[in-house]
């Protein structure tokens, strides 16, 4: 990889780390997992650059392979130690208050440990705003499909929400 090549990747991994840490709060309980799953994802995207096609957008790219490396992450720990979630669900634009707002995203993050990986990775996507098409391309899905499970995802993350106590 050329130097200019190298300052763009970290340009690019800069103005989207975002991603990175969404997905490593989707997937991992404990701090100390989420920056594991976050350094292995920047790792897998440093491998897989030289092989990014600028005809769709870095972002779209970054979601596949962050999401790949998740889902093949998460079961490497599963394997390893089965750990116990906790739970939450709100519309996240609705917080005033910022301790508020940190504790339901907080709760949030805990309930999407309760989801198997494809349910916390629609959510991601859905948290996104990408669209039914979107998602289903990105999860290599039919765009009906992606809208039923997403759906029935949402329903399960609400009864784990009330399941916990943490209605609001």
């Amino acid at each position: 990889m050329s130097n200019h090549q190298e300052k763009e990747f970290l340009r690019l991994i800069e103005t989207n780390k975002g991603i990175i840490h969404k997905v490593s709060k989707m997937y991992m309980d404990s701090i100390d997992d989420q920056e594991d799953l976050f350094q292995e994802i920047i790792l897998q995207l440093w491998k897989a650059y030289p092989s990014f096609k600028s005809n769709s957008k870095f972002s779209t790219w970054m979601y596949r392979v962050a999401l790949n490396t998740a889902l093949v992450y998460f079961k490497k720990e599963k394997r390893k130690v089965d750990k116990t979630p906790l739970n939450e669900q709100i519309d996240i634009a609705d917080f005033s208050d910022n301790h508020e707002k940190e504790e339901k995203l907080s709760y949030f993050y805990k309930a999407v440990q309760e989801l198997n990986a494809i349910e916390k990775a629609l959510i991601f996507l859905f948290l996104e705003d990408q669209s039914h098409k979107e998602i289903a391309h990105n999860l290599g899905i039919t765009e009906v499909n992606a809208r039923v499970k997403l759906n029935r995802t949402k329903e399960k993350l609400q009864l784990i929400i009330k399941k916990n106590g943490y209605e609001f």
